[in-house]
């Protein structure tokens, strides 16, 4: 009798702590991981070319932990729905196992790949292991997802955490037979992320792989996780833990990360290092609750959760949009955001706030331009966070004071008071005076001999704007006091 279970990756690249690879290897001895690379996603128009190159350097080391268990990494290229059951008819496996998602796209992928190999006579089994919580879990009272993170947090937090789930190890993989077999039905050597035409030249933020994501997560518990409530914000600072893009693509587990938390909380020195931790596990939930939110209303995809923004007139300036992404709008502290998302690949989280808000309430352009260009440039693009942030920034999600405009000098003023962030991504403004850099109010001279530009709108008439549109659209009947940060 076959013994064979495929276990197919997809935003899982890793070997531990990986709840459906752990299920399989329990199962059986023999166990393949399978990736398919699917032109539905990497056609898309909105596919970061350092993204990419992330993933496929995970995909790499992948390969060698499978090697080292004992087993292997399969690699198609092909729509899933084809590939994967084409692959599964070809080596006849007991059974196929894999991890859900939350995004519309992968979640109507796994139906039909599930059907499918259903209809062949194959077992499938999926496992939740992305979140640490699955969605029908955490509810309100009523039996409702919840829309306010509040409430989803006090649920969330309140609940037991599993532990990290074990790693592949002492595997069997295919014989040569079976090999020749998967190779007839598809697998590939695995191609680099030029191979597949994406090209990024510069460094990464983070290396790709479990390795360099697990030791990015004890340095960051050794030091910087006791000062985050202080530092994260502070955009010149090392201060938050850059597992972003090894969350996105699983590199490493969530369990782990949690379960680092606690460990870190044990030996806290001090209630200021205790609240830090604190702060630091609400963020993680603040990326749950945007999954779920995925989950539970996927329209979120496509459109604002609040009905009355799908006909706010937004003006869509493009020219003023494209200053936008190539960071020439004139505020020097928007500008060096754009400019170390369009350089790294990844930008600072306070930041991003800053920016989509200048966007959306300064330029008035619809917060959709801002998270595909978002999803274009960024190494950690994930569609459930990037949405989730947008609609927060643009006053068309889930908050329940949802008009927050930021004022890009005060911004600056609080968290780059020495304007060192500013000048590390404007050398060209290295000289020029610090408040002057923060406030945006550069002399003629300075903007002239630096070739930068004049600010491309006035803030506090483009506020006053923004509110006015906001009343007229009477958008849940909200005061338009807005919190000014």
């Amino acid at each position: 009798m076959n013994n064979l279970i495929l276990f197919w990756h997809r935003r899982d690249l890793r070997h531990a702590d990986n709840v459906g690879l752990a299920a399989a290897r329990e199962r059986s001895r023999q166990v393949v991981g399978v990736f398919c690379l699917d032109p539905g996603i990497l056609q898309r128009d909105d596919v970061a070319p350092v993204r990419v190159t992330y993933m496929m350097g995970c995909l790499e080391a992948l390969q060698e932990q499978y090697a080292k268990a004992g087993s292997q990494l399969l690699i198609l290229q092909a729509n899933p729905v084809r590939g994967v059951v084409e692959l599964a008819i070809a080596l006849n496996p007991k059974a196929v196992f894999f991890n859900k998602d939350v995004e519309p796209y992968s979640r109507e992928r796994d139906r039909a790949v599930a059907s499918a190999l259903r209809e062949q006579g194959i077992e499938v089994t999926a496992y939740w292991d992305q979140i640490l919580h699955e969605p029908k879990d955490v509810i309100t009272g009523a039996g409702n997802p919840y829309t306010v993170y509040g409430p989803f947090w006090r649920n969330w937090s309140s609940r037991q955490k599993s532990e990290p789930a074990l790693p592949l190890q002492d595997a069997i993989g295919l014989s040569e037979t079976e090999q020749e077999k998967a190779k007839q039905a598809g697998a590939i050597a695995l191609p680099t992320a030029k191979d597949l035409g994406f090209i990024w030249t510069n460094p990464l933020v983070l290396e790709p792989g479990e390795a360099p994501a697990q030791k990015k997560l004890e340095s960051f518990c050794d030091r910087a996780i006791s000062d985050y409530s202080e530092q994260r914000d502070l955009p010149a600072n090392q201060g938050t833990s850059q597992l972003s893009a090894a969350l996105k693509f699983g590199a490493i587990g969530i369990r782990t990360v949690w379960a680092a938390t606690l460990e870190v909380d044990q030996y806290a020195q001090s209630d200021e290092a205790r609240h830090s931790i604190q702060v630091w596990r609400q963020e993680l939930a603040w990326r749950e609750f945007y999954q779920h939110a995925l989950y539970a209303f996927p329209k979120l995809a496509k459109g604002p959760y609040r009905t009355p923004f799908k006909e706010f007139p937004w003006k869509n300036n493009q020219e003023q949009f494209q200053a936008w992404c190539d960071g020439r709008t004139g505020y020097p502290i928007v500008d060096a955001a754009m400019r170390q998302m369009n350089e790294a690949g990844w930008m600072h989280n306070r930041c991003r706030m800053i920016v989509a808000s200048f966007l959306t309430k300064d330029l008035i352009i619809n917060w959709q331009l801002g998270e595909k260009y978002f999803m274009q440039r960024l190494v950690d693009g994930d569609l459930s966070a990037n949405n989730g942030g947008w609609q927060w920034s643009a006053s068309s999600g889930m908050d329940p004071k949802p008009l927050r405009i930021f004022n890009p000098a005060s911004q600056a003023k609080k968290f780059d008071p020495d304007a060192e962030y500013i000048r590390h991504w404007l050398p060209e403004l290295k000289s020029v005076d610090t408040a002057d850099l923060i406030s945006g109010n550069l002399n003629p001279s300075d903007r002239d001999r630096a070739n930068y530009p004049a600010p491309i709108v006035d803030h506090n008439q483009q506020q006053r704007r923004f509110k006015q549109l906001y009343q007229q659209q009477k958008v849940g009947g909200e005061q338009i006091n807005a919190p000014i940060n």
